[in-house]
């Protein structure tokens, strides 16, 4: 399925974050204008501490803005009520963190099924394990999985409910290069087979190459934004 560039999905308008403890403020964002469209597989890319998962976290209804407002569509996101959130983050966004957060004691069709059970409209958790290469390890157990298959089973989950966009903060952070080969080529599939606003923070520069567009993060700020003209498959990525 082919990206929309015209179509917004977020923006933002002078977000600020700032966190506070005793006498110490430490600023997360400072006054960031982002824009991020349909289809499009989007990276940020920054140190730590850049204020690249804060931003993806308000994006994703997890934190609030200090100031400024965000944008899901037409909807303020920074004026949302907690239930409100809640609701938005269970109808449209699929979140991939760097630890997986399988439940142990389920096995991947079950891990997946935990989603699939609330959303309106879901894949069954057979057809979003198979979108990520999985099929054949459906009823193993996490334990009995690598790290880059319990990372795709995470991705499964996300994807089931159909959500219109997938945040991804560090999803190869835990891996080595083979198996975080892996994990890119699911999320490219997905971007591209499926249409999926996908948002990816990394640290790693060379996963840029397979981005759309790439958004670099310093100090609190964007610093610059690049159209990728010539995207890589994951496989060519250097790491």
């Amino acid at each position: 399925m082919a990206k929309d560039s015209n179509t917004r999905i977020f923006h933002t308008d002078g977000i600020t974050k700032v966190y506070k403890t005793d006498a110490v403020e430490v600023h997360a964002l400072r006054g960031v204008n982002v824009e991020l469209f349909a289809g499009e597989l989007t990276v940020l890319l920054g140190a730590s501490g850049s204020g690249k998962s804060t931003l993806l976290n308000i994006l994703g209804g997890l934190d609030s803005a200090t100031d400024g407002q965000a944008w899901f569509k037409d909807r303020d996101l920074t004026a949302m009520n907690e239930s409100g959130l809640t609701r938005y983050r269970r109808d449209h966004v699929g979140f991939v963190f760097q630890f997986y957060n399988l439940v142990p004691s389920l096995t991947a069709r079950e891990n997946v099924a935990l989603v699939t059970e609330i959303a309106k409209n879901p894949m069954t958790p057979e057809e979003a394990l198979e979108r990520v290469g999985l099929d054949h390890r459906m009823d193993h157990f996490p334990a009995e999985m690598s790290g880059g298959e319990q990372q795709r089973v995470a991705i499964a989950r996300a994807i089931a409910k159909r959500p219109e966009v997938l945040l991804c903060d560090e999803p190869t952070g835990a891996l080595d290069s083979n198996t975080g080969v892996q994990v890119l080529e699911a999320l490219d599939k997905i971007n591209t087979e499926l249409g999926t606003t996908t948002v990816v923070i990394t640290h790693n520069a060379g996963i840029r190459e397979m981005a759309h567009r790439v958004i670099y993060f310093a100090d609190g700020n964007i610093s610059e934004v690049k159209q990728n003209k010539t995207r890589v498959h994951p496989s060519e990525i250097e790491w």
